[in-house]
């Protein structure tokens, strides 16, 4: 099981990495979106992975039980990730309106330090 959940953090954290350096807006969201998700992951598994047992030690549970603080850093990460995507989509959106592109080019910027009347 811990396998499992350490090869699905390290694909979401490449797939994340590769989409982020993407020239477009839409692929570097979705990368930061899963970029999220491991992070998310990797937080729910430092709590332990334990099946069947409680979320706090009682009488019933002698040796075995689950730790909420992880699950409750997740439930606050998600909210926080959902909340900042809209905001990013925003921007984009709004970069995109304004230049009716949603390419990311350094180029055009370099053409401002360049001499007057020269082609950078």
């Amino acid at each position: 099981m811990e396998a499992l959940l350490a090869s699905a953090v390290g694909v979401l954290t490449a797939a994340g990495v590769f989409l982020i350096l993407r020239r477009r807006t839409f692929p570097v969201i979705l990368g930061l979106s899963l970029l999220t998700y491991a992070v998310n992951a990797f937080l729910f598994a430092t709590g332990r992975l334990a099946l069947n047992s409680p979320p706090v030690l009682n009488k019933y549970a002698e040796v075995a039980y689950t730790d909420p603080l992880p699950q409750a850093l997740v439930l606050t990460a998600i909210v926080i990730s959902f909340g900042m995507t809209a905001v990013i989509v925003m921007i984009a959106l709004g970069a995109y309106l304004s230049s009716r592109d949603d390419r990311i080019d350094m180029k055009a910027h370099d053409s401002v330090d360049a001499a007057p009347g020269e082609d950078a």
